[in-house]
């Protein structure tokens, strides 16, 4: 049963927050500056593909060491503050060094400089991003009380999608900035720094207990070279876990299919709404983003997080989405060229599909791992956290190949002005048809998933029960 020993106070629950702000404006800001590769520098569409796809390859491999590391560790900080603090140092720093690009520099340079910097951020990136998820887990071990976490997390992260998109008005108005590169170096620097020092903020104030006596493995270069092994092990044995498979599945599904379309909204805005006319779209496209995660933040997230209380994690997360399935049906129809404030009345309902989704499938995480620890004895918080969102770097790097796949099936051409009536229908038809898609087949996974709140507090008590008593 919940008791208010298990309850967590709002001081920490911000400064979990606060990390989360800063896990997700860098992806954000880094989603606005990539342009600037493109469209300032001149960066070919090949050299797109390998600096969106090979640093996450690089990812995809850290993450779980990472996990391991981070599991393992004995100190008197506990498993994780060290690494959130050290991670966001290098986040922070690498930020800003990496968008140091000048025009006068060969293309080659930009290049390499940039790749090898991104390695640099990225590694920063999952030395920070493991061990704070894992962090976030460990904060309580009552059913409701992981949602709460997750809830005000989410909403405070929330404010990066709201921030992010209005970089775009900053770096291409000339009273602010001559040209966009210009922009994105001086940017690049308030960004680093302001968000670094939120990512330190968990590692500052979020309490640990001292792990320096606990019986883990050995952090040597040797067992870490040797732990590969069991890392794979440690993938094998989560996959076993049928609930935990469904979230991360679920999350694939819902995730990779939104971040697919996510970049049509600029094109359908501009070239459906507006006939090829950027100026005149002025600063819709950012209102689209911005305005949705508004909703998101006051709307979306509170009535996810009260869902769950009333109806349990499950059914909130197929109420939610089932909503998302609304909203995208809505904007086929609300996106009419000449009145474009008409898509702003889908939005609360759009939102609720990506809104809900993080704040339930983090706090059904935590409660997978307490499944975990009943059957194998372990907690692997950074495991399964590495796990998890490996899958969702996976899925975001999918649907950057599927976007400029889709791109080339409808014909667009963003070398013209007006594009076919063929490519605007495919645009349209893309953006609402692949999210519905995705999401059935995440509300299909999930409709058998069984770790109720009963189960869950069944196993918390079994879980205590097996604690010595001091």
């Amino acid at each position: 049963m919940s008791t208010l020993a298990n309850k967590v106070p709002l001081g920490q629950k911000v400064a979990f927050g606060l990390g989360m702000l800063a896990n997700q404006m860098f992806p954000a800001v880094i989603g606005i500056f990539i342009v600037v590769l493109v469209k300032d520098l001149g960066f070919p569409g090949w050299m797109w593909g390998v600096i969106s796809l090979v640093p996450r390859l690089f990812d995809a491999i850290t993450d779980p060491i990472m996990g391991y590391i981070s599991d393992n560790t004995k100190s008197r900080w506990g498993r994780r503050r060290q690494y959130v603090f050290i991670g966001a140092v290098l986040m922070g720093v690498a930020f800003v060094i990496m968008w140091q690009l000048f025009r006068e520099n060969s293309l080659d340079y930009n290049f390499w400089y940039f790749l090898l910097w991104s390695f640099v951020f990225y590694l920063g990136l999952t030395i920070f991003s493991v061990p704070y998820v894992a962090m976030g887990y460990e904060m309580s071990d009552d059913f409701h009380e992981r949602t709460s976490i997750m809830a005000v997390a989410q909403w405070i992260g929330q404010w990066a999608w709201v921030i992010a998109p209005w970089f775009w008005v900053i770096m291409y108005d000339p009273e602010w900035y001559p040209t966009a590169d210009v922009a994105v170096r001086e940017l690049a620097i308030w960004v680093g720094i302001i968000f670094a020092i939120c990512a330190m903020v968990p590692a500052i104030f979020i309490k640990s207990k001292s792990t320096v006596n606990e019986d883990y493995s050995p952090l040597t270069l040797k067992n870490i070279g040797g732990s590969l092994k069991e890392i794979g092990n440690n993938f094998v044995e989560a996959f076993k876990s049928v609930p935990f498979k469904k979230l991360c599945f679920a999350t694939f599904f819902v995730f990779n299919a939104f971040n697919t379309v996510a970049s049509f909204t600029f094109f359908i805005i501009v070239y459906y709404l507006f006939n090829g006319d950027a100026a005149a779209a002025g600063i819709w496209p950012t209102l689209f983003g911005s305005v949705g995660a508004l909703v998101t933040t006051f709307l979306v997230i509170p009535i996810v997080a009260k869902m769950s209380k009333v109806l349990g994690k499950k059914k909130a997360f197929m109420v939610s989405q089932g909503i998302s399935v609304i909203g995208y049906i809505m904007l086929w129809f609300l996106f009419i060229p000449g009145k474009p404030y008409m898509f702003l009345f889908a939005l609360p309902f759009f939102s609720f599909g990506i809104g809900g989704l993080f704040t339930l499938m983090m706090s059904m995480t935590a409660d997978v791992i307490d499944l975990d620890e009943l059957k194998t004895g372990k907690r692997r918080e950074g495991v399964f956290g590495a796990i998890y969102w490996w899958m969702v770097k996976f899925g975001f790097g999918i649907a950057g190949g599927l976007s400029g796949a889709i791109l080339s099936i409808i014909g667009f051409d963003s070398a013209i002005d007006v594009q076919t009536e063929g490519a605007i229908t495919g645009l349209r038809l893309f953006f609402t048809g692949f999210p519905i898609l995705g999401t059935l087949a995440a509300m299909y996974i999930m409709r058998n998933y069984d770790l109720t709140e009963e189960r869950s507090n069944e196993i918390r008590a079994e879980l205590d029960s097996r604690k010595p008593v001091e």
